[in-house]
């Protein structure tokens, strides 16, 4: 079965500007539930001595959108989080336990 949509489909659940590029999430950009989970998910990546480029290419997302997380800008959807803990290896329970939350 095959739908026509008359707007954009975007693969993650981002926002996307103009220009392409993930926009931060302007009810949540700085929550400390995601400054927290974002310095975790930057702590594995360097733990695993991982570029942003070379975990979003892993993770299959775009590597500004990584950095935006990492900076607790974005409202992180949960296919996104599981695509990320996939690509570092770990579980996505590891990955929230480290972040303190």
């Amino acid at each position: 079965m095959h739908f026509w949509v008359s707007y954009p489909v975007v693969p993650n659940a981002a926002r996307i500007h103009h220009n392409g590029v993930a926009k931060p999430s302007p009810s949540f950009s700085g929550n400390p539930a995601l400054v927290k989970l974002g310095a975790a998910i930057r702590t594995a990546r360097l733990d695993k001595q991982l570029s942003q480029e070379a975990l979003a290419d892993k993770a299959n997302i775009d590597r500004s959108y990584i950095g935006g997380v990492e900076r607790g800008e974005h409202n992180v959807a949960v296919i996104n989080l599981l695509k990320i803990a996939d690509a570092l290896d770990l579980k996505l329970s590891d990955v929230l336990s480290s972040s303190d939350l």
